[in-house]
């Protein structure tokens, strides 16, 4: 009691004392609420600051400076952890707000987004009790809310016991009859083309190393070594090599193909360490100007990057290759060619911008800057024309494109003159001078693009794999990969669902589809 008071309560007339007690009490509580609510104020003022720094290293690794020194996947990779972050700061926040100060949003998830195949678990949640509270009897349902959430089951395994009855005439001894066993991509083992379609897609499109997979499998009590699954995959990348074959005939015979190489490390096994191959990406991509070919794209394992291989792989296919500066192409132009005639090259626009920008990150070189704003003009143009058939961004081009780049072109040598061969930045405009010609080439093209981007999106999965898996075994390995690689990736450019497709179009080579009609089994002809 003497903590609420302020005053003598013995100078307070009896008959006023207790009106002024509940006044002191009521002051009292106002006190401590108003403590509390400056201690959560507080409160909400370090979540609130937490949440803006989040906010501002998001914007950071989206649009700052740094952004384009990380690839894309550490971009995601930062994007994830930063996500995870407001969403937990905004949680607490939820938390420590009370419900009558401020009501608790929904949650920003993708509430429409559940599909209608997808199938639902109902669970009735009664009242306790259905009497009126009245008591005038029993109430009667006029209505029901409903919410669905999505659940998740880890993979279930199961196992496929095909029976084959037997039958004989218990009045002669004709014999005995039996359905034929169905024919299976490995005989008498154990997976089905399911199983073997999950490995590989585990493998080759979600980064999932063997032995990996082992140890997932024996969690659930299924004790499958890496070798066994090493040997399903080694199967199933030889019956799919004629599948991966006619896709490459398809795509060479397009009027205009990408092409890059990345590495695939290999193990060496007489020096016991890895060596360096490559996997070179053939791609087709005509979406760009409306094409009626189907996207695609096929990863040739060689053991180096030597510009034989390019040309190897490239026998059959004349017409224009979308490429890098890498000098190991330039045999491909020439009339000493083999496998065909001389091939017109269009270089990369993103790959001549990437060399200034290298230049203006490091030494904030004002040329560097121009080169980056007179660039960007060729990018605004493309990025309005993007689907329009190849005539009409060729007249755009043509028209609006055609004398920008002829005043970059003297631009650029203005500054070489200006400028140090031997510099940082001189060095950087001369690589674009060397690849000026190819850098023209979309001008006289409406179907080649700007730059070559597309199939690098196409061999980041091969990146993805390489960093999760390390190696290859050997370079057998390297084929299987590329050949499974070129599958997986073509389905997902066709919006096919690469578990799906392998597992059918396994199903059919184990049923003895016709060579003839392989044509039927490449992803874009996929029907689920």
């Amino acid at each position: 009691m003497s903590n609420l008071l302020p005053i003598d309560i013995s100078a307070i007339p009896e008959s006023q004392r207790e009106a002024v007690l509940a006044v002191l009490r009521e002051n009292n509580s106002l006190k401590q609420e108003t403590t509390g609510l400056q201690t959560k104020t507080s409160e909400l003022e370090v979540l609130v600051k937490r949440l803006e720094h989040l906010i501002a290293e998001l914007k950071n690794a989206t649009h700052g400076k740094r952004s384009e020194k990380l690839s894309e996947d550490e971009r995601q990779l930062a994007f994830e952890d930063l996500e995870v972050a407001v969403a937990e700061v905004e949680t607490q926040q939820a938390e420590q707000t009370s419900s009558e100060a401020r009501p608790r949003k929904a949650a920003r998830r993708n509430r429409g987004n559940l599909p209608a195949d997808l199938p639902r678990v109902e669970r009735v949640v009664e009242p306790q009790s259905l009497s009126c509270p009245c008591g005038c009897g029993e109430m009667h349902r006029i209505g029901e809310d409903r919410t669905e959430r999505l659940d998740v089951i880890p993979a279930q395994l199961r196992v496929i016991v095909t029976v084959r009855p037997k039958y004989a005439c218990r009045s002669c001894a004709e014999g005995i009859t039996q359905a034929p066993a169905p024919a299976h991509l490995i005989e008498g083992g154990l997976p089905t083309e399911g199983a073997i379609a999950h490995v590989l897609v585990s493998k080759f499109s979600d980064h999932l190393p063997l032995y990996r997979q082992s140890q997932i499998l024996a969690r659930s009590g299924v004790d499958i070594h890496r070798s066994t699954l090493a040997d399903w995959v080694g199967t199933a990348a030889f019956h799919l090599s004629p599948v991966v074959d006619r896709l490459a005939e398809h795509l060479k015979k397009s009027g205009k193909l990408f092409m890059d190489e990345t590495t695939a490390p290999v193990l060496d096994p007489g020096r016991g360490r890895t060596k360096t191959g490559y996997l070179w990406a053939l791609a087709r991509d005509d979406r760009g100007w409306g094409g009626d070919d189907p996207p695609g794209v096929v990863f040739t394992y060689a053991p180096g990057r030597a510009g034989q291989n390019a040309e190897q792989i490239l026998r059959g296919f004349d017409g224009t290759l979308q490429l890098d500066g890498y000098a190991g192409y330039n045999r491909l132009t020439r009339p000493s060619r083999k496998g065909g005639a001389p091939i017109t090259v269009a270089y990369c626009w993103a790959h001549a911008r990437r060399k200034l920008k290298e230049v203006f990150d490091r030494d904030g070189s004002e040329i560097a800057a121009e080169g980056l704003r007179r660039i960007a003009e060729f990018y605004r143009i493309e990025s309005e024309i993007r689907g329009m058939g190849s005539s009409q961004r060729l007249s755009a081009r043509r028209t609006r494109t055609a004398p920008l780049i002829a005043e970059f072109g003297e631009w650029l040598q203005n500054q070489r003159c200006r400028i140090s061969s031997k510099s940082r930045l001189g060095e950087k405009l001369t690589y674009i001078h060397r690849q000026w010609s190819g850098l023209q080439t979309f001008l006289h093209d409406g179907r080649v693009e700007i730059d070559s981007n597309a199939v690098e999106n196409l061999i980041r999965t091969i990146a993805l794999t390489r960093k999760n898996a390390l190696f290859a075994g050997h370079d057998e390995g390297g084929h299987a990969w590329g050949r499974i690689a070129s599958l997986i990736a073509t389905a997902k450019v066709n919006d096919v669902e690469p578990f799906a497709y392998l597992k059918a179009t396994l199903e059919a080579i184990a049923s003895g589809h016709p060579a003839n009609r392989i044509d039927d089994l490449l992803p874009w002809n996929f029907q689920p």
